[in-house]
């Protein structure tokens, strides 16, 4: 009787030190995606300070270009909130979406932005407007980055919170579900020139 007794015991303490250690492991996974998040966030609200500046630059030389000059600022500042509704909810696919579409929009106006800054052999050629555009594109590169290391922890984190026996254990610890993955549109099909006649 006394060794089903402590064979019980042995049992018990086996299926707690599972349930501890699935415990820490989600933890570290999430503390991981939300910790890859904040680079992401850091470098958007980076290019997202930089594209005013980018504009305002832009003004003097292209006064009649205010229409691409207004959907670049509009669609920064729709990025900025997807970010922040992101930012407020990771676990949201919606909110991932939103993001992942405003970025889209910004990228196609900072395209075409671009393409009318081409035509303007002395705004490319201006020293603030130079500095501001290697800026961006270094930002760029950043944001690349971190998106595919945010998809890298969510991937892992995704992966664990779904084997066996996590699965059973994450809801209880407050994992309902997965993490969606951050997907911007691929830069190449953003950068295809839109057809500009004056």
């Amino acid at each position: 009787m006394l060794t089903i007794f402590i064979g019980f015991l042995v049992i018990i303490a086996a299926v707690l030190f599972i349930a501890v250690l699935i415990y820490n492991n989600l933890v570290k996974f999430k503390n991981r995606y939300e910790n890859a998040f904040a680079q992401i966030d850091v470098q958007l609200k980076r290019r997202y300070d930089l594209i005013p500046n980018l504009v305002e630059t832009a003004k003097g030389y292209i006064k009649h270009e205010r229409e691409t000059l207004e959907a670049v600022i509009e669609a920064r500042n729709q990025a900025a909130a997807g970010l922040q509704q992101m930012a407020s909810n990771l676990g949201d696919a919606g909110a991932a979406n939103a993001l992942a579409g405003a970025e889209g929009n910004l990228m196609g106006a900072l395209g075409r932005f671009q393409v009318v800054v081409e035509a303007y052999p002395e705004l490319k050629a201006n020293e603030n407007m130079l500095a501001l555009s290697e800026e961006l594109s270094s930002t760029e590169n950043k944001v690349a980055f971190s998106r595919q290391a945010f998809n890298d922890a969510v991937t892992d984190y995704n992966t664990y919170r779904e084997s066996f026996p996590a699965l059973l254990l994450a809801p209880m610890f407050g994992h309902p579900r997965d993490v969606p993955l951050l997907e911007f549109e691929d830069r190449k099909q953003l950068e295809q020139a839109p057809q500009i006649s004056f």
